[in-house]
């Protein structure tokens, strides 16, 4: 596995074959991406205010992301078109990625994202969740306990920065907040319906996808695949990674 910079971006890279391009979530990484995908080079920056890319970037637009995934494709995927998958913010980063630049993106794969869109004030809970964190943590097994023992607590645990007095996050609580309210403030049903690139939608079996949210989005798109990872959270990529590698190898093996 190689890390590279691209830009601001960091970006890890592993693997040959066909490039697939993985946009982890809120607060995670890219170690997260499927590296065993067999096959297939995988991509993953840490996305801009994450990991040990640009920490406090002035721009969280939406347009900022997408710029960052375009610049990535060109720079270390020949261009395109590449598959894209992502997961949570990481896929509504990915849809509109698809949207605006359709020539780039062969594939399409959504993890537990959707069209975006809340009345709920979800980015200021979120924002004062992370600020609450009592650190710098003492070791990173505290950190995963504090975070609660899941997989993705882990993941994050495992992505602390050490330093002389412990372990911290590679972000900013500020920047986590200020970075998922533009996914919060407006629902992207235009660009959502005008894809025409083969799309697999996965779910985990405790969603966080609103049911009506992903009926309507096969309604408008009746061509999607739907998918649903067994026993598995937000985070089904961490609960149950054989499964979400599997779906991965046998949707792009149909193209």
């Amino acid at each position: 596995m190689r890390r590279i910079t691209v830009g601001t971006l960091s970006c890890l890279v592993s693997g040959d074959g066909p490039p697939l391009v993985f946009l982890h979530g809120l607060a995670g990484s890219a170690g997260e991406a499927p590296f065993g995908l067999p096959g297939h080079r995988v991509i993953a920056p840490d996305q801009r205010g994450h990991g040990r890319s640009e920490r406090r970037p002035e721009d969280l637009s939406r347009a900022a992301y997408v710029r960052d995934v375009v610049t990535v494709i060109e720079t270390l995927a020949g261009g395109g078109p590449v598959a894209l998958a992502g997961q949570s913010m990481g896929a509504h980063t990915a849809m509109l990625t698809a949207a605006w630049h359709p020539g780039l993106v062969s594939r399409l794969i959504m993890l537990e994202g959707g069209v975006g869109g809340s009345e709920d004030d979800y980015p200021t809970r979120l924002g004062t969740w992370f600020a609450s964190w009592p650190v710098p943590f003492p070791t990173r097994t505290a950190a995963a306990e504090f975070l609660g023992g899941t997989p993705f607590a882990r993941a994050l645990a495992d992505d602390l920065a050490e330093g002389p007095d412990g372990y911290r996050p590679r972000f900013d609580a500020d920047i986590m907040e200020g970075a998922i309210r533009p996914v919060a403030e407006h629902a992207r049903w235009d660009e959502w319906a005008q894809i025409n690139t083969p799309t697999l939608l996965v779910r985990a079996e405790h969603s966080r996808l609103p049911d009506a949210e992903v009926q309507r989005m096969v309604s408008l798109r009746p061509d999607i695949e739907v998918a649903t990872i067994p026993l598995s959270t937000h985070d089904a990529h961490l609960d149950r990674p054989g499964e979400w590698v599997t779906l991965i190898t046998e949707f792009l093996a149909r193209a």
